[in-house]
């Protein structure tokens, strides 16, 4: 799975520039499935499995990134930016990015710190006083290049670290959506939908429009979440290495508690390494999904990953091979 991962990350997919990630996606799947793209974006797949479910299920990841768009295009060619998604401004100073269709490198720089006051050097920037350098000599270059609207991302393939961890942009949720080609193009116990979403960074707003038309009656999101297993944090939350993890809330969404104690049920009968997310914190789509339509039970299924939405984002492979085998077992008691 880690080379499709790294696959899948290479991709600019900035929460509404999905387009790139989906084709991808689809090369991967197109022989195992049905599948096809509402007018949101979203990808939205049918996958036969070895009987028919009673309960319709839709497993669910989203393939926007956070990343940065393009505001204004300064005199002196440095580039002004909003961020796509939340990003600490602290994980942005001085990163390597990618602008445009075109890929443009530049970096995020800011007021040198031999120029700051006092009070500056001690408080983190705010990303209105940060600017993207393309190494342009004047706006009249930098508009060569790019425009106003263009959108950037972070420029940090996936590596390799250590005994099975993998670092770089976009785990979140290119991790997840490795995890659903994964089951797509592997034999699942029951009949499924999947769907690959959009702008889930920006407001969950795919994964409202997807389970709309699948209508399921059991929705899970298949996640990152914040792992705090780290000096100096109060609570860990989760940890890297001790399987995927299910949440019974956060600050969008109170789980099932049917589905979340199931969950649980299933991962300690299978012999499957599962965690529970302590802590109220983050969210994701499964808020959208659990009020589309007349609604659904929803579950969140994550891959507990530290320094979210950073270049640098890091998380197990072990986790995910848990999450490989819960899936299914999942499926499996959920639609029966």
């Amino acid at each position: 799975m880690t080379e499709l991962i790294r696959k899948l990350c290479a991709l600019p997919g900035a929460s509404g520039n999905e387009d790139a990630v989906r084709e991808a996606i689809i090369e991967e799947i197109r022989d195992h499935c049905t599948f096809e793209t509402d007018a949101l974006g979203n990808l939205i797949v049918f996958k036969k499995g070895a009987r028919p479910a009673k309960k319709k299920l839709l497993l669910s990841a989203h393939m926007d990134e956070v990343g940065f768009i393009v505001t204004a295009v300064e005199s002196d060619g440095l580039l002004r930016f909003a961020p796509v998604g939340g990003i600490d401004p602290a994980a942005v100073v001085g990163k390597h990015v990618l602008v445009g269709e075109k890929g443009i490198h530049g970096v995020v720089g800011i007021k040198p710190i031999h120029l700051c006051e006092k009070d500056e050097c001690d408080t983190v920037p705010k990303m209105a006083d940060l600017t993207i350098d393309i190494g342009a000599k004047d706006a009249e270059e930098a508009r060569k290049a790019v425009a106003v609207g263009d959108y950037a991302v972070f420029n940090s393939p996936v590596r390799t670290l250590g005994d099975g961890f993998l670092c770089g942009r976009a785990l979140d949720d290119r991790a997840g959506c490795a995890v659903l080609i994964e089951l797509i193009r592997s034999p699942l116990p029951v009949d499924c939908a999947f769907a690959f979403t959009v702008q889930e960074e920006t407001g969950c707003t795919g994964g409202k429009t997807a389970a709309y038309a699948v209508e399921p009656d059991i929705g899970i999101a298949i996640e990152t979440t914040t792992a705090g297993d780290l000096p100096g944090a109060e609570s860990p939350v989760c940890k890297l290495g001790n399987g995927p993890v299910v949440s019974f809330m956060d600050k969008g969404t109170v789980y099932s508690r049917e589905l979340f104690r199931a969950a649980l049920d299933t991962a300690a009968e299978k012999g499957i390494p599962c965690q529970i997310k302590e802590g109220v914190s983050g969210g994701n789509e499964s808020r959208s999904v659990q009020s589309a339509r007349a609604g659904a039970q929803v579950l969140a299924v994550s891959a507990p990953c530290r320094y979210l939405h950073s270049p640098s984002c890091l998380l197990k492979s072990g986790d995910l091979e848990a999450m490989m085998r819960l899936l299914p077992a999942l499926m499996e008691r959920f639609a029966l």
